[in-house]
């Protein structure tokens, strides 16, 4: 769509597809790559899951708050982008490589101290065991994830969304033949276990850097972008980039902060409520992650235009995504409704009595299909305000409910040990008002005004 053509219905989903598919194949691969460690995993027993999906979510956890500021450089990206100051795009990567650079010995700081906190989980010790394995080779790691963050969101907010989309897939392709051979000891390797998972992850991770800077230092990039004058520190950008990106990265921090706790609390039910959760997550993963890619895209897009100063457009990529979200949602929700127990089962690789993991996973599975429109809801409205600049109210409103929902989730597995169930049912409400508050601000005109939004690009 060029500067002269009108923003209608059929050319704006066309524009939007065309920097979302990339992305939505992009992030499934990462959901089909831990949707494969937990699957490979299951063959050795639900505690390993269970312990996968806590080390995991643990890893995410210690590196939320810098990868979630960092992400933003899509935002500054594309709003550069958009405006036509492309010799700028590129400066917002140096500044991404400069804050994960100095952030390190405060993020190997942090954890330790989440090392320490999976001790008083009351988890089994066996499980506790494999937590904790797992987690420290995943921070091995971090620095790699980091930069990793920085190149994908600068390619995808220049609308280069093939290039994160090659990268992704090679690293995830690589991921699942590594997990494999490491797990279960192949090609004349030692078996491994749940640490050879870990070790996929962080080589795979590593990987995808590499094919980031082939493609960053492509000659007609360098040329197009002046990528080579970029590697220098610009105090405007960095202010920008901290003061729009730090509320997103505090807010993903907080976020899974309380999902790390939930998660904690739940599986103090035991390993058959642990394996339950493990097992729905990757179903939502599989669901969620995709959607992430019309998310990223999204960001992408009204940050252009929010450069652009064309909120016409913005107002059009809105629709489009909406309808897209909408329809992929109500798919995913007959299919987790109908094939609830079925996709249970396919995790009874172990030889263990799957009885009561299927009981309780069914039923959650129906809890997932009701909240997965509420999903495409939070992931259309937060990307449009997020790549309006609108990122103090995401990260107040977010917390606000997240926190919440913990304070609940206390009372009902721990003081008044009501049982899982309603323990989900109290997770899925807080997903559908999380959904109600962003529908409300996306339709509300404050994110809108003028002299907001030109406080957003203000360096």
């Amino acid at each position: 769509m060029n500067a002269t053509q009108p923003a209608t219905p059929r050319n704006t989903t066309r524009e939007l597809l065309h920097i979302a598919i990339p992305m939505v194949v992009s992030q499934g691969s990462f959901a089909v790559m831990v949707f494969c460690d937990r699957l490979f995993l299951s063959f050795l027993g639900p505690e390993y899951m269970a312990a996968a999906m806590a080390g995991g979510v643990a890893g995410f956890f210690t590196i939320s708050l810098l990868t979630g500021t960092l992400s933003y450089a899509n935002a500054l990206s594309a709003q550069y982008y958009g405006r036509g100051d492309m010799h700028k795009c590129p400066r917002v990567v140096a500044q991404g490589w400069l804050v994960s650079l100095v952030s390190l010995p405060l993020l190997l700081s942090a954890a330790v101290g989440v090392y320490v906190m999976f001790g008083m989980a009351g988890h089994e010790p066996r499980q506790l065991e494999l937590e904790r394995n797992y987690y420290q080779i995943l921070m091995v790691g971090a620095l790699f994830q980091c930069l990793k963050t920085v190149m994908g969101s600068y390619f995808a907010g220049i609308s280069q969304t093939r290039v994160v989309m090659i990268a992704d897939v090679l690293a995830v392709l690589l991921n699942i033949g590594l997990s494999y051979v490491l797990i279960f000891g192949k090609l004349g390797l030692p078996a491994m276990g749940i640490a050879g998972a870990a070790w996929g992850t962080v080589i795979s991770t590593g990987f995808a850097v590499c094919v980031f800077l082939l493609f960053y230092l492509h000659p007609v990039h360098r040329a197009r972008f002046s990528v080579m004058e970029s590697f220098r520190f610009d105090a405007g950008i960095m202010r920008r980039y901290l003061r729009l990106g730090v509320p997103s990265g505090f807010e993903m921090f907080m976020n899974v902060a309380t999902f790390h706790l939930f998660l904690m609390m739940f599986q103090s039910y035991g390993i058959a409520a642990g394996a339950a959760a493990s097992i729905v997550f990757n179903w939502d993963m599989m669901s969620f992650v995709p959607m992430i890619g019309l998310h990223i895209a999204v960001i992408s897009l009204i940050g252009r235009y929010v450069g652009a100063g064309d909120l016409s457009r913005a107002n059009a990529v809105i629709a489009a995504a909406i309808r897209i979200a909408y329809a992929y949602g109500a798919v995913l929700a007959i299919a987790f409704t109908v094939f609830r127990a079925e996709m249970i089962m396919l995790f009874a690789q172990s030889g263990a009595d799957f009885t009561e993991i299927v009981t309780l996973g069914s039923f959650m599975m129906v809890g997932l299909s009701v909240y997965v429109l509420a999903d495409a809801t939070i992931l259309v409205a937060g990307g449009a305000l997020r790549g309006a600049g609108d990122t103090r109210w995401l990260m107040t409103t977010s917390i606000v409910l997240h926190w919440l929902m913990v304070v609940a989730q206390y009372f009902i597995i721990i003081v008044y040990d009501a049982g899982p169930r309603l323990s989900w049912v109290a997770f899925v409400i807080m997903i559908i008002s999380l959904a109600a508050c962003y529908l409300w601000r996306l339709l509300g005109g404050v994110w809108r005004q003028p002299e907001r939004l030109a406080r957003v690009m203000q360096e």
